[in-house]
C-alpha cells in the first residue's frame, strides 16, 4: 500500500495522521480481499478549501467533512476480479500498483466532528479514512441498505483496530 500524504494545512493531531491512515486503509482493503497492491492519495485541508473543491467538482456550495474520487468504477462493490479483464487502466504503469483515487479531508470539520459527537480527534479521523475507502472500492449509501452495509463495514474496521468512541 502506498499512501501519498499532502497537508495543505496545520493540524494539531495527538496523533501521527499518516500511520492512522495506513493502518485504516490497509484493513479496509484486507476486509475485501483486495487481492493487490493499492495507491490512495490523501489531502488534509481548511473547510474553505474543502468548500472550494466541493463547488467544483460536485456543484455543491458547502464544507463537507470528506471527498472521495475513485479511480476506478467497480461494477459490483469491493468486487476486484473484473480488473484482470476491463481495469489496465486502473493500475499505475511504473509501479504496477492498482490506483484507488484520492481522499480530501477537512481538519476543522474532524475537529468540530470529534467535539460534536463527543470522541476523539482520532476517531474521527480515522472513521472519515474508512468511510471514503468504502467509496473508493465501490460503496454507497445513497439508499437505506447501501448505508447499512456501509455503516456496518465501517464499524467493523475501526472494531477491528480498537478505535472506538470514547
Amino acid at each position: 500500500m502506498t499512501l501519498n500524504l499532502s497537508e495543505e494545512c496545520t493540524n494539531e493531531f495527538e496523533f501521527d495522521c499518516k500511520e492512522v491512515a495506513f493502518q485504516v486503509m490497509n484493513a479496509v482493503l484486507d476486509s475485501e480481499n483486495c487481492p493487490y497492491e493499492a495507491t490512495v492519495d490523501l489531502t488534509l485541508t481548511t473547510d474553505s478549501e474543502i468548500h472550494e473543491i466541493n463547488l467544483q467538482q460536485r456543484g455543491i456550495d458547502r464544507a463537507t467533512d470528506v471527498l472521495s474520487f475513485p479511480m476506478t468504477q467497480f461494477p459490483v462493490p469491493g468486487e476486484f476480479d473484473f480488473l484482470e479483464e476491463e481495469g489496465m487502466d486502473s493500475f499505475d504503469p511504473d509501479s504496477g500498483e492498482l490506483m484507488l483515487g484520492d481522499i480530501v479531508i477537512s481538519v476543522d470539520h474532524v475537529n468540530a466532528q470529534a467535539a460534536e459527537y463527543g470522541h476523539s480527534q482520532l476517531r474521527e479521523f480515522a472513521f472519515l479514512v474508512a468511510h471514503s475507502m468504502y467509496h473508493l472500492i465501490g460503496y454507497d449509501h445513497m439508499t437505506e441498505p447501501e448505508a447499512k452495509i456501509m455503516e456496518q463495514k465501517q464499524k467493523d474496521i475501526l472494531n477491528l483496530l480498537h478505535i472506538n468512541r470514547d
